[in-house]
C-alpha cells in the first residue's frame, strides 16, 4: 500500500510536468515515424526498382549508404552530432531535432522493412499491372505497396515501439521527454525508486496501447 500511495502522489503532484514531457515523447514518436515510414517507402522503392539504368543505379547506391549509416551508428550518436555539430549551433529547437533525427534513422530501418516485403509479393502481381498497361511507379503504387504494407504491419509494428522505447535518449540534447521529467523529479525529490517504477509503468501502458493498436490495423484495417 506504501508504494501505491507514493507513486500516486508523485504522479498527482508531477502530473503537470509529467504530461508535457509525455507530449515531447509522443511528437518524437509518433512524427518520426511518420517521417520514417515516408523515407522507407521511397528507398524500398528505389531498392527493389528492376530497372538497371544509370540514374537507378546512382539511387540505389545512394539509398544503400543511407541505410548502412544509418543503421550501422547508434541513434545517440547521430542525435548528439546533429544537435552540437550541426543544428543546435544554427539555433533549431531541441525537439526539432530529435524529430528529425528519429525520423531519419527509422526510416533506414523503415525501408529494410518494406523492402522485404516488396519482395515478398509474388512477381506476377506487377507483371499484371504492367500488362495492363500501367507504368512501373503506378503499378507500385496502387498493386504493390498495399499488400507489401499489409504484410509489413507486424514488424512496422515492432519499429514503432521501438522508436517509442528509444525516446528515453532524446534527454541527451536537453529534450524534456517523459525519462528526463522523471530525472527531473528524481533530483527534486531524492527519491530514486518510486519515480523510476512510474516510469517503468507509463512506457507499458504506451506500449501495450501500441500493441492493441497494431493487432486492430492486422485484423481489421488490413484483413
Amino acid at each position: 500500500m506504501w508504494g501505491r500511495k507514493n507513486m500516486w502522489t508523485v504522479l498527482t503532484e508531477n502530473i503537470g510536468a509529467l504530461w508535457a514531457a509525455l507530449q515531447n515523447t509522443l511528437i518524437i514518436a509518433f512524427v518520426g515515424f511518420a517521417m520514417g515510414l515516408a523515407i522507407g517507402t521511397v528507398l524500398a522503392v528505389i531498392k527493389t526498382n528492376p530497372s538497371k539504368g544509370v540514374m537507378a543505379r546512382v539511387f540505389k547506391t545512394l539509398a544503400w549508404a543511407y541505410i548502412l549509416v544509418l543503421r550501422g551508428t547508434p541513434i545517440v550518436v547521430q542525435l548528439l552530432i546533429v544537435f552540437f555539430a550541426a543544428l543546435g549551433p544554427l539555433g533549431v529547437d531541441a525537439l526539432v531535432v530529435a524529430v528529425l533525427v528519429f525520423g531519419l534513422n527509422s526510416g533506414a530501418h523503415c525501408a529494410e522493412i518494406l523492402r522485404g516485403a516488396i519482395l515478398g509479393i509474388d512477381k506476377g502481381q506487377m507483371e499484371a499491372g504492367r500488362a495492363l498497361g500501367l507504368s512501373n511507379f503506378t503499378a507500385m503504387r496502387k498493386i504493390v505497396l498495399p499488400q507489401a504494407y499489409k504484410n509489413a504491419v507486424p514488424a512496422l509494428g515492432n519499429e514503432m515501439i521501438a522508436l517509442l522505447k528509444a525516446t528515453s535518449i532524446a534527454g541527451f540534447i536537453t529534450v524534456v521527454d517523459i525519462t528526463r521529467g522523471t530525472q527531473l523529479i528524481v533530483a527534486r525529490t531524492f527519491d530514486v525508486v518510486t519515480p523510476y517504477l512510474l516510469l517503468a509503468l507509463i512506457y507499458l501502458v504506451l506500449v501495450y496501447i501500441l500493441t492493441l493498436v497494431i493487432k486492430f490495423f492486422e485484423k481489421v484495417v488490413f484483413r
